[in-house]
């Protein structure tokens, strides 16, 4: 058996249901564009041709990835739409969230300020002098009562036949931690969202964390170790690519926060086509037993576009018709890959991995 099924367990055998196809769902965090991926998730949901076997997701994608999983929890597809759909409303501008909890709230979504706004102004002024500990010397973090609110924990954890991963940075080290759905608690969704230039590092037994995104956005592995299902779909909010050179201080710092939180990504769909380069060349064996390594088909729903609405900067929008834009987008993502690619799930790749991660060379 490969490293993955060492470190995470013998992966599950589980009877497929009636006339269903299986998936593993790996999220993205990008702030206030995680919209886009409620609107993923909806269409996914009620659509019902897909079996949803784990989870892993960073950032606002574990934030997504906690409410789905609380819904399918606690009463399954419909019960996870509405938990989607009361979260993002709540997240929301017109979400009647206590002052605390909307400023932190709009932390969170707050990824790159938009140029000249308030929340830029400040972001800018304050980081000259002040950090997060000092803005904050009584550690408030009100987006944990938030969660909170909407999430039976007891409830996920108990969910044995749902893998769920959450990923999240050790500052100390700078190595990723993934937190398996035994092990995940409000204090794990925060510490997977906490850019460190907002928020306090958040500590969880001791060890501080930021951030998920940093080193797995999402990370992919887990999944592989803890489930048969050899079929991956990446929900994209960062994208790979960008046509026009970024000139602005707010473009390049738009475009060096997409490179990065792609980094980890890109490392881990690379080690995906090298596997199954060997295993199509007969120089790897197939399977999931002692010495035999899993064939992945990846697909992927990304968030496209170029007007500004999509733009890096409108990640500080929680405007709720700005988020019900995001989730049509989404919906209608979902929609096309389903019609264009369903029949392509559970026998290949609908992404061009080899294509994807080529290496540039000189």
């Amino acid at each position: 058996m490969n490293f993955l099924s060492r470190k995470f367990g013998k992966p599950e055998r589980r009877k497929p249901i009636k006339g269903k196809k299986r998936i593993n769902l790996a999220l993205q965090g990008g702030g206030a564009l995680g919209a886009f991926t409620w609107g993923v998730l909806d269409h996914l949901l009620d659509d019902g041709r897909l079996e949803i076997d784990g989870i892993s997701g960073a950032s606002a994608g574990a934030v997504n990835a906690i409410m789905l999983a609380d819904g399918l929890a606690r009463g399954g597809a419909e019960e996870a739409r509405k938990r989607l759909a009361d979260f993002w409303r709540a997240a929301s501008l017109g979400g009647n969230l206590p002052d605390l909890q909307r400023r932190a709230v709009d932390r969170l979504f707050s990824f790159v300020p938009i140029e000249g706004t308030p929340m830029d102004i400040w972001v800018k002024a304050m980081s000259r002098y002040l950090s997060p500990y000092d803005l904050n010397p009584l550690n408030i973090n009100p987006l944990k009562d938030l969660i909170e609110r909407f999430v039976d924990f007891d409830a996920v954890r108990a969910c044995k036949h749902l893998r769920l991963f959450v990923s999240a940075t050790n500052v100390e080290t700078g190595r990723l931690r993934v937190f398996a759905r035994e092990k995940i608690t409000a204090d794990v969704i925060v510490a997977s969202a906490c850019l460190p230039l907002l928020f306090r590092a958040v500590e969880i037994d001791g060890v501080p964390y930021w951030d998920g995104g940093y080193m797995g956005n999402p990370a992919l592995f887990p999944l592989f170790g803890e489930t048969q299902t050899e079929d991956l779909l990446l929900v994209q909010i960062n994208p790979l690519k960008r046509h026009a050179i970024p000139k602005t201080t707010e473009e390049i710092i738009g475009r060096v926060n997409e490179i990065t939180f792609n980094s980890s990504l890109m490392a881990e769909l690379r080690g995906i086509a090298f596997v199954d380069r060997l295993i199509d060349e007969g120089r790897l064996p197939r399977g999931s037993g002692p010495g035999e390594y899993r064939r992945i088909n990846v697909h992927r729903i990304v968030l496209e576009g170029t007007n500004k609405t999509r733009d890096a900067a409108n990640r500080l929008s929680t405007d709720y018709d700005f988020f019900e834009m995001l989730r049509t987008d989404g919906r209608r993502a979902a929609r096309r890959f389903l019609d264009a690619h369903f029949d392509d799930i559970g026998v290949a790749s609908t992404v061009d991995l080899e294509a994807e991660v080529q290496v540039e060379r000189a």
